[in-house]
């Protein structure tokens, strides 16, 4: 968390924090802040650099838009959302605090963890195991 390091160099103390991030590690980087500023009274601002769908087409998951400028492929973009996933548990393989400690708590809803085991099945070959 270079950035918290930088605000405390320089003795800064804002009241609000703006998180800018690339949408498919928004909510990790949102809780590693909480984590680092949980005795600190901060209001983070959560904004997604971008916003997408994921759809099928002719049978295949697609990117949509699909003209996005700088968007990952789609195999690179369905690593980097399969690779949340088991960061962001709170297990001893998870970065949560009752894991790594990176991070404080996140509730993932149900939908989305059958979502993640339904995907594993099909793609289970571009998870990110996380370290």
């Amino acid at each position: 968390m270079y950035a918290l390091e930088l605000m405390k160099q320089n003795k800064l103390c804002p009241k609000n924090i703006i998180i800018v991030q690339d949408a498919t590690m928004q909510c990790r980087m949102d809780a590693g802040f909480r984590k680092y500023l949980e005795n600190v009274e901060v209001q983070l601002i959560n904004f997604a650099a971008y916003k997408v769908r994921v759809e099928v087409r002719d049978e295949k998951l697609v990117i949509e838009p699909s003209d996005l400028w700088g968007m990952w492929d789609i195999e690179r973009y369905i690593s980097l959302l399969l690779g949340e996933i088991p960061r962001l548990l709170d297990n001893n393989n998870g970065y949560g605090p009752n894991g790594k400690g990176y991070i404080a708590h996140v509730n993932i809803p149900l939908n989305v963890v059958k979502a993640f085991e339904e995907l594993q099945t099909d793609y289970g070959d571009l998870l990110r195991v996380a370290k």
